[in-house]
């Protein structure tokens, strides 16, 4: 197995900062995973598990230990029936790929979770979401190592604790476990509306009224296309900021003096708030701080133009905090995990 020395962060993350990594593999099954782990212990080395690097937000001092990169694939059918289809997927697969493969069997369920970057295996992590769709919705368990007590193990729905852009894994054990593959549930039928206001707003322009999940996925894919520039090519981690969630009675206040502001209720006590909303009602799109721009088409992403520190980022990031709340009293907070 390959393991490589002092291999910068900046080429591993699509922010595009970070010092270096003392040491770097990839495992592409799970054996090789388990060996990176054990060797590591005995070496007494921290480790961190990434896919690909676009919801991590590297340091400048680097990480002093192992970055081993999620390279396990596989995409197998496990249980299908009149109404659904059961997959098992790899947790280094490209997640837009599993996507595209589950869009053309005409399966529905995650199809609006289509043009997220990133790995299989990071999904449940920040319960990826998008349009009205999580990770969680056709969730049915997960293998991973755990990492603390040496262990191959599985964990289902409860286990893992979901709820908005959250999970156990970057909550209670965060760093515990890696996710070596995910079992989903995807369903024979088509979406149905109503739709978020931005997905409705595209199938109207476009005379589109049979809701495929093939037609659903052209339509995020355009929709993303204009508001999430593509880390390849961009330096970003697309969304930077958790969309706002308040109480009732804070929305009901906001409304009073911003009648236009959205909000999508999310149970009698809570509302949700698009950030990017309250990021560009605070004046901020399109500002340059630090070299990081806040993106003129989704003011929720945070473009790295010419920033070269964690600082940097650091510091535009707090500017916008302070801004929303200053304006609003609402704190926003941010999305990716930092090594």
């Amino acid at each position: 197995m390959d393991i490589k020395t002092n291999i910068p962060l900046s080429t591993l993350t699509t922010m595009r900062l970070g010092g270096p990594a003392r040491f770097f593999a990839e495992a592409s099954t799970v054996e090789q995973l388990v060996n990176l782990y054990r060797n590591a212990k005995k070496l007494q080395q921290p480790v961190t598990i990434i896919g690909g690097g676009s919801n991590i937000i590297a340091h400048d001092e680097g990480f002093n230990g192992l970055i081993i990169r999620n390279g396990i694939k596989g995409f197998e059918v496990v249980a299908d029936d009149g109404d659904t289809t059961t997959f098992k997927i790899g947790g280094g697969e490209n997640w837009d790929n599993v996507v595209q493969r589950t869009v053309k069997q005409g399966l529905s369920g995650i199809e609006t979770l289509s043009a997220i970057p990133g790995t299989t295996g990071a999904a449940p992590v920040q319960n990826i979401g998008a349009y009205g769709q999580e990770i969680a919705d056709t969730f049915i368990s997960l293998e991973a190592y755990d990492s603390e007590n040496d262990t191959l193990v599985e964990l289902d729905w409860q286990d893992c604790s979901f709820s908005y852009r959250h999970s156990i894994f970057r909550g209670s054990s965060q760093g515990r476990y890696a996710i070596t593959s995910i079992t989903l549930k995807l369903y024979k039928k088509n979406l149905k509306p109503p739709f978020y206001s931005g997905l409705q707003r595209y199938l109207d322009e476009n005379n589109i009224s049979e809701y495929t999940p093939q037609a659903i996925r052209t339509a995020i894919i355009a929709i993303r296309g204009d508001k999430l520039p593509d880390p390849q090519f961009v330096a970003n981690s697309g969304s930077f900021f958790k969309n706002a969630i308040v109480e009732t009675w804070q929305y009901t206040k906001l409304q009073e003096q911003y009648d236009d502001i959205p909000g999508f209720k999310m149970d009698d006590n809570h509302y949700k708030i698009p950030t990017g909303w309250l990021i560009e009602e605070a004046g901020l799109k399109g500002d340059v701080i630090n070299g990081i721009k806040i993106h003129t088409g989704n003011a929720l992403v945070l473009i790295n133009e010419s920033a070269s520190s964690y600082a940097d980022l650091a510091n535009a990031r707090d500017s916008i905090i302070s801004a929303v709340r200053d304006k609003f009293q609402v704190v926003i907070e941010q999305e990716p995990l930092e090594i």
